[in-house]
């Protein structure tokens, strides 16, 4: 595992359950204790974690943090790149089917779907407050939202709880952004998205990324998966030959829109 897996992990223990025990890491991380020593030395350095007898919790930056998620605020990000997400949610929204059980992940991308869904008669699973005001003048689509805390900046819903409402949900389709998208994989910005997004991977048949292009030579923190767990991304024209290749070498079916 990599380093960076290593410190999304911990972090995530940490965030779910308040503390995590050096016992608990070198088990589940399958890495030697000088390593993982190591990591929580060098996560402990960097402020994000506080040493504590036995194991270690958050600290003190990362719990003031705990509110906000990385990455530029969602009104900021709506403005980059506008045509291209504009092109990509109508490829997107054309996936769907009549009546199908759909995730739509927060996004600025993904919300350029919802205009595109009047009449399908969806069933709308989505963490994002922005999408559900999209889809609320929408008289036939059925709209559901996790249980969890609100990220003010994002207007997204997140939770590391297993009570939140998921558990008897499942979808035909899950339609999710990402910070970066390269051959490591799907990435993101902040560790707190990782878990969440995970959850709604285990909920869905097929995982549809929606990119811009600019994301496929961008890059991040941390992994959320593998390319071999994406079925299909849809991005714009700008992707180069290269780049599609890559992906569809990895089994990923690409989409250009527009």
């Amino acid at each position: 595992m990599h380093a960076s897996q290593r410190d999304a992990e911990i972090l995530r223990l940490i965030a779910a359950q308040g503390f995590v025990s050096f016992r608990q890491l070198c088990h589940g991380l399958e890495a030697s204790s000088a390593t993982i020593r190591r990591d929580l030395e060098r996560l402990a350095g960097e402020g994000r974690i506080a040493r504590v007898r036995g194991g270690a919790r958050l600290g003190p930056e990362a719990a003031a943090a705990a509110e906000r998620l990385a990455g530029a605020p969602f009104e900021i990000n709506r403005t980059r790149q506008a045509a291209e997400k504009a092109a990509i949610g109508r490829a997107a929204a054309a996936l769907c089917r009549p009546g199908e059980a759909v995730i739509i992940d927060g996004g600025t991308t993904t919300l350029q779907m919802c205009a595109h869904l009047a009449g399908l008669e969806l069933q709308v699973l989505t963490n994002s407050l922005h999408v559900i005001s999209e889809l609320l003048p929408q008289p036939g689509t059925r709209i559901s939202a996790p249980g969890g805390a609100i990220f003010r900046e994002q207007n997204i819903i997140l939770s590391p709880f297993a009570d939140d409402g998921l558990a008897r949900y499942h979808a035909a389709k899950l339609f999710m952004g990402a910070a970066a998208l390269g051959p490591r994989g799907l990435m993101q910005a902040d560790v707190v998205l990782i878990q969440a997004e995970q959850k709604l991977m285990d909920k869905a048949d097929k995982l549809i990324v929606l990119v811009d292009s600019s994301k496929l030579r961008a890059s991040a923190s941390f992994v959320v998966c593998d390319l071999a767990a994406i079925d299909m991304v849809v991005t714009d024209a700008g992707a180069t030959a290269s780049e599609i290749a890559m992906l569809e070498q990895h089994g990923v079916e690409v989409v250009v829109a527009g």
